[in-house]
């Protein structure tokens, strides 16, 4: 069922004279995710009062290219907030009731119980606009003060991120995913904090590995994630992970995809069948060492974390530069060298500026594509620890994730700096953005 009716009128002019105002046709919601069909005339005065709001909020985040959207209520106002390219907006206030009842329209949309408060829950909604599709993850959490902080996560259902290169990855690693996960053995990691894109890079290895050669099988909640030519395992009621990736081994599956690692009982019986299949997982972690780290001290017996952990991969989004108005410039071979590019670099990008009319003394307008913030989406910067012989020693003796770290890097594994000055060299980012992310 389509949930849309309504335009929003942009009154950007105040003068008397009679402007024609723009009409914008507003998201259309198109149902909850999990199926649930929204009860709309049990709801009949929460659609009357806060639909047409709870769209232009929306529509408003979408124009934005938002990639999140949050409501809070502090005293008696409601504070919108805005995530763009990972940078945070202020948005707009509102009375508190109408906070209050846009919160409740995205329950009943997105299936979740709109009469239950104080309790956290999770749902999604389609929603289409300007014949794009989306995807809203709903994110209701109950405040101390006995309100509710409404987070709503967009995802652009057109903007494929899913394979290793459309995120960007080089040769050199698509080739290594495909290495690792050909031996039928150990547990692969991609490790980051919450909203770094680890999901994303978990998928976007999974679909690295060649289906044709291995037989991929998958107990992880992949939601509306489209995963081609790997089986979705139906788990037995009552059996625990281990019990289920023994049936899959039965079944001759190749590699496992699983639900994210969260603890040591997970940990201790993912490490009990390592040896005899490629286990893939996400794991919350600062880094690709300190994951690491986490596991073996999650496993109880370091010595057989050593021997099943493969490889550790860890993630940071980066803002990618507006191509309709970066600038070109030639750099100082001091510049090069410091920041430790090639010497024999002839070119880099940078934020675009307005041009200043020398008449007049007036900026252009802001570039359409970006908003003038020079900058328009994202891509991954990868940090990889390939566990070699040595790396395995440390991780046996009980290594903490800086002694895991300096090892990897003397043997060349990739870095977050060595990735991004890659992006850099490409003209996909730029100096001051690469500084920017590790400062954050």
């Amino acid at each position: 069922m389509i949930f849309g009716f309504g335009k929003r009128r942009d009154d950007d002019d105040d003068d008397d004279d009679e402007d024609e105002e723009e009409e914008i046709d507003l998201v259309n919601f198109q149902g909850a995710v999990n199926g649930r069909s929204a009860d709309l005339q049990a709801n009949a005065r929460l659609v009357q009062s806060a639909l047409i709001p709870t769209r232009e909020l929306i529509t408003d985040a979408l124009q934005k290219r938002a990639e999140l959207v949050k409501v809070e209520i502090k005293g008696e106002k409601g504070q919108t907030s805005y995530s763009v390219d990972g940078m945070p907006r202020a948005g707009s206030r509102m009375p508190k009731q109408q906070a209050v009842a846009i919160t409740q329209m995205l329950k009943v949309l997105s299936g979740l119980d709109a009469k239950l408060k104080g309790k956290h829950q999770v749902g999604g909604v389609k929603a289409e606009f300007e014949e794009t599709k989306y995807e809203l993850t709903v994110d209701v959490a109950p405040q101390p003060d006995g309100t509710e902080r409404l987070s709503v996560r967009i995802r652009n259902m057109k903007l494929k991120l899913d394979t290793p290169i459309d995120l960007g990855f080089n040769e050199a690693t698509r080739a290594q995913i495909r290495e690792l996960t050909s031996h039928r053995h150990g547990i692969i990691i991609v490790c980051g904090p919450p909203g770094t894109g680890v999901t994303t890079t978990l998928y976007a290895i999974v679909r690295g590995i060649d289906v044709y050669l291995y037989s991929i099988y998958s107990i992880a909640d992949t939601g509306t994630r489209e995963l081609i030519n790997i089986k979705q395992f139906e788990e037995n009621e009552g059996d625990d992970l281990e019990a289920s990736i023994m049936r899959m081994m039965r079944e001759e599956a190749d590699v496992v995809l699983v639900k994210p690692i969260r603890d040591a009982e997970a940990t201790k019986q993912l490490m009990s069948v390592a040896d005899r299949i490629c286990i893939v997982s996400e794991m919350s972690a600062k880094d690709a060492a300190s994951g690491i780290w986490q596991l073996a001290e999650w496993s109880g017996n370091k010595q057989l974390a050593s021997e099943v952990i493969d490889a550790s991969y860890s993630t940071k989004l980066i803002r990618t530069l507006c191509t309709k108005c970066r600038e070109a410039f030639r750099p100082n071979p001091k510049l090069l060298e410091k920041v430790g590019l090639p010497p024999e670099t002839k070119v880099l990008y940078r934020k675009g500026e307005p041009e200043v009319d020398e008449k007049t003394g007036e900026e252009d307008p802001p570039c359409e594509k970006c908003d003038g913030t020079g900058y328009y989406g994202r891509v991954a910067m990868l940090e990889i620890i390939v566990v070699s012989d040595s790396i395995r020693k440390l991780i046996a003796s009980g290594a903490t994730p800086d002694q895991i770290k300096v090892a990897a890097r003397s043997e060349g594994c990739l870095t977050f700096h060595k990735d991004g000055l890659r992006l850099v060299a490409e003209g996909k980012t730029s100096l001051e953005e690469l500084q920017r992310v590790f400062k954050a």
